[in-house]
C-alpha cells in the first residue's frame, strides 16, 4: 500500500462509526511494522484523545503480533541462541529499545573476564573469575526488595539496574560463560532457578552455582535437600541442564506471576498467549 493510502486511512481513526474503525483498524494491522512510523507521526500531530489511545492500541497490536511471530521462529529454527529468546520477550515491554545496547554489555562483561581467563584454571577457579567479574566489579545482585517486580524478566533491565531475579541472573551469567567456552548452563530447578558447571564428557553437572547468591557454589547434596523440603524427588528435569525454549518459558511464567503481583490482568493474559505458543 502507498504512503498517500496508509495516511487516507490513518486519517479516518477519529471517525465516531466504530465499523468504519473497526475496518481501519484491522486493514493497518495488517499492514505489520511499517506503517508504524506513519502511526507514531500521526500520534505526536493529534490533539484527539480518542484517535490518540486508538493509535496506541493499534500500534501494541501489530508489534504484539510481530512478538508472537519471533516467538514461534526462534522456537522452531534458532532456539539454540537464549539472549535473542530474551530479547524477544524484552520487545514485550521495550519495542524500541537499541538492542545493541545489550550486545555490548553482554559483550564488555566476556572481555573483562577473558582477560583474566586462563587454559589451565579449574572449573572452580573459572567460576570464581566469573563471580569476580559479574558480581564484585560490574556490581549484579539478586532484587531482593521487589524480588516479583516484572523489570526482573527483562533484561536489558537487569544489566541496568544490575538486579534481577534467579532467573535473570542465571542467563546473563551462563551467556557470559557460554561465550567464554566455560560450559555453565540453566537448571530448571522448582522455586529456584540456578546453573551448574557440565562434566563436557559425561554431560552431567559437576557442581551447581547458585547465582541469586552471588555465584555460591552447591554440591549435588545441596540440591537433593532442597527438593527434599518440597517434597519433590531429584527427577532429570530438575538436575539436569534444561533447554532454551524451557528457559524462556519460565521467564514467561515469571512475567505473569510478577503482572499478577501487580494486579496487571491484561498484561498478564497477553503474556500467557505468548506461553501457550511455546507449548503448543
Amino acid at each position: 500500500m502507498q504512503e498517500n493510502e496508509l495516511r487516507a486511512l490513518i486519517s479516518l481513526l477519529d471517525d465516531p462509526d466504530n465499523e468504519i474503525f473497526d475496518h481501519v483498524e484491522q486493514h493497518l494491522i495488517t499492514c505489520g511494522p511499517e506503517v508504524i512510523p506513519l502511526l507514531e507521526e500521526t500520534w505526536e500531530s493529534s490533539f484527539d484523545p480518542l484517535s490518540q489511545t486508538r493509535i496506541e492500541n493499534i500500534i501494541h497490536r501489530i508489534q504484539f503480533d510481530q512478538i508472537k511471530n519471533d516467538l514461534q521462529i526462534w522456537a522452531l529454527q534458532n532456539s539454540s541462541d537464549l539472549l535473542e529468546g530474551l530479547l524477544i520477550i524484552n520487545r514485550y515491554q521495550y519495542p524500541n529499545l537499541d538492542e545493541d545496547i545489550v550486545h555490548m554489555q553482554l559483550a564488555e562483561l566476556r572481555r573483562n573476564a577473558w582477560f583474566h581467563l586462563m587454559y589451565e584454571m579449574s572449573p572452580l577457579e573459572k567460576v570464581k573469575l566469573l563471580n569476580n567479574v559479574l558480581f564484585r566489579e560490574f556490581g549484579l545482585s539478586g532484587n531482593t526488595a521487589n524480588y516479583h517486580d516484572p523489570q526482573n524478566s527483562f533484561i536489558h533491565k537487569v544489566l541496568e539496574t544490575k538486579k534481577g531475579n534467579p532467573l535473570s541472573l542465571a542467563c546473563i551469567y551462563s551467556i557470559i560463560a557460554q561465550k567464554l567456552d566455560i560450559p555453565i548452563y540453566g537448571i530448571n530447578l522448582p522455586k529456584h532457578f540456578v546453573a551448574a558447571y557440565i562434566e563436557e564428557e559425561l554431560q552431567t553437572p559437576l557442581f551447581y552455582i547458585n547465582v541469586f547468591n552471588r555465584g555460591q557454589v552447591m554440591k549435588h547434596d545441596d540440591i537433593y535437600s532442597f527438593l527434599k523440603q518440597l517434597n519433590l524427588s531429584p527427577k532429570e528435569e530438575y538436575i539436569l541442564p534444561c533447554t532454551n525454549v524451557a528457559i524462556i518459558k519460565r521467564v514467561i511464567r515469571n512475567l505473569m506471576t510478577a503482572y499478577d503481583h501487580i494486579g496487571n490482568l491484561e498484561k498478564k493474559e497477553e503474556v500467557a498467549i505468548l506461553l501457550a505458543l511455546l507449548e503448543e
